[in-house]
């Protein structure tokens, strides 16, 4: 269960997030919305900072701030702006984070290996052919 549950919190997350975000009304501006969206992520995650920090000072955690936390939330913000907009165009809630992420899962696959020197199988290369010719099934 230890390595499961993590896997569930993002895959109950990720239901909701596409379904928020395929009906986030399209008369609003994306950038309120996505302000307003990160203005509660925020009070959840100080607060669960609050509750789990046991006396850690605020200002210790901002020193060890690096480039990943600034590049994360410009990430967090694009991913957020294009499910707002996959939506907008006209993708369906059954394909586009399929489609999306099976591109991902090819990408990540090949940086993997790349630069942090992850094992590629030839199971993982007919996985990537499989998704391929998915794409190109959803694609028809």
């Amino acid at each position: 269960m230890q390595m499961m549950w993590p896997i569930l919190v993002v895959v109950g997350a990720n239901t909701f997030y596409n379904i928020c975000a395929k009906s986030t009304p399209e008369t609003i501006n994306p950038f309120f919305s996505l302000a307003v969206t990160y203005a509660i992520a925020t009070v959840i995650s100080v607060a669960a900072f609050l509750i789990s920090s046991h006396g850690k000072n605020i200002g210790g955690e901002f020193a060890k701030i690096n480039w990943t936390t600034i590049v994360f939330g410009i990430c967090i913000f694009a991913l957020e702006f294009g499910y707002l907009n996959i939506y907008r165009v006209g993708w369906n809630i059954n394909t586009a984070p399929m489609v999306a992420n099976i591109m991902l899962a090819v990408i990540l696959l090949i940086i993997g290996a790349i630069f942090f020197k992850e094992t590629l199988t030839v199971r993982k290369v007919a996985g990537v052919a499989v998704c391929a010719a998915g794409l190109i099934l959803i694609g028809k």
